[in-house]
């Protein structure tokens, strides 16, 4: 069998498969890490279970999960897990691709902690744990910064000096690509056209977003660059914003760098706007309520993804679909209605039926006819991971028998 784990900034999903990464075992999901209420929501066949609870730490929501799938009515023996595959945000330029866990890996990992503070410590804690408990599995890291190793210098070199990159390799990386792939790929097939033919926008909408142009199979632009703020407003994560602020900060209010890094990356975005939280829900809640907070901070948010889009169809010179996916993008009809409401000129036109319809596949949501298609694509980050994981497993296997 095979585990995964995605540590996300606030979250836990885990899947568990058979060694193909075909058939899902068991799965679940352990949600608002650190906030006074937490959960985990977890099944295994006909045996569901759903608890609230306070999660204080990613730690503890690994020893939790392990909990769930050893439980006597899920019916498994955690013996029984060959490989455990882990989301890993931040793996720089080191990695363009998928690899086995090794002491070298993890220290690479430990490496770009300073610029995916949110990330890379969860992800190292569930690589450590799960070590731990399956030390004789095969433990693989998939690297959301992989999938963009695609980019062209032009997107990926800052306008800073040369010396700054060449001697220090201070570049975009960009991140949430092991989602980015997946979506891609699944958008194509419900278009029923080759990847490598289409011109995509992968909206990656939840507590951290990405926007990915994706021409003709390659990412050659996320919205996400050198660390895990840029781009568009996120649950805590301030989105772009004149970096001139960051000299204005220090210099007439005193902050220093460890204030502003807890500013930029933990009370910015949603809950630094809205002041009700870092969830899309709270601040959809409270802006029925008559919060003109939360009225601002959802404007903010859809306004800003909707510059993305216009800004990336005219780096591909055209889109043929616009895909919504994660936490937010695949399920808040209200925030994908708000951002296609300004995309017409790029002959994208929204069913309104279709896109308030609760469904949790794949799905068309324009209108029959349009230029460029709308389209909800649940992300499965987990079984991209277990796919790979499989593969590495494969490759390992064989290279033993040679």
């Amino acid at each position: 069998m095979i585990l995964t784990l995605n540590c996300g900034s606030s979250s836990l999903k885990y899947q568990l498969f058979d060694g193909c990464a075909e058939r899902v075992l068991a799965k679940g999901l352990v949600s608002r890490i650190g906030e006074t209420r937490g959960r985990i929501e977890h099944r295994a066949g006909a045996f569901a279970e759903t608890r609230d609870l306070a999660i204080p730490d990613h730690a503890a929501a690994v020893t939790l999960l392990l909990e769930m799938l050893g439980h006597a009515a899920s019916g498994f023996d955690l013996a029984a897990i060959d490989g455990v595959g882990h989301r890993v945000v931040h793996g720089g330029d080191a990695f363009c691709e998928s690899v086995t866990i090794d002491e070298g890996v993890i220290a690479e990992i430990e490496a770009w902690v300073p610029f995916a503070p949110l990330h890379n410590p969860a992800n190292l804690i569930g690589i450590r744990e799960a070590m731990a408990v399956f030390p004789n599995a095969t433990h693989t890291a998939v690297f959301d910064t992989a999938f963009h190793q695609t980019m062209p210098p032009e997107a990926y070199v800052y306008p800073l000096p040369w010396e700054l990159y060449a001697r220090n390799g201070i570049r975009r990386f960009g991140f949430h690509g092991t989602s980015c792939r997946w979506v891609a790929g699944e958008a194509a097939t419900l278009l029923g056209r080759p990847l490598d033919e289409l011109k995509l926008i992968v909206c990656h909408l939840g507590n951290g977003c990405t926007i990915d142009a994706i021409e003709y199979g390659r990412s050659i632009d996320p919205s996400l660059g050198f660390g895990t703020v840029s781009g568009v407003m996120m649950g805590t994560r301030s989105g772009d914003f004149d970096p001139v602020l960051i000299l204005h900060l220090a210099r007439s209010l005193g902050m220093d760098l460890d204030a502003i890094d807890r500013l930029i990356h933990k009370q910015s975005g949603l809950v630094g706007i809205a002041g009700v939280g870092n969830d899309m829900r709270d601040v959809i809640e409270g802006m029925e309520a008559g919060n003109p907070r939360c009225r601002l901070a959802f404007a903010m948010f859809c306004r800003m993804v909707r510059k993305y889009v216009g800004a990336y169809a005219a780096v591909m010179d055209g889109v043929d679909a616009v895909v919504f996916t994660a936490g937010i993008g695949e399920n808040c009809a209200r925030v994908r209605a708000e951002i296609c409401r300004g995309l017409s000129h790029l002959g994208l036109a929204l069913d309104e039926r279709a896109n308030e319809e609760p469904s949790a596949a794949a799905r068309s949501i324009g209108r029959a006819g349009a230029a460029v298609a709308a389209l909800v694509v649940p992300t499965d980050e987990e079984r991209m991971i277990a796919l790979d994981t499989s593969a590495l497993m494969r490759a390992g296997q064989e290279g033993l028998a040679a």
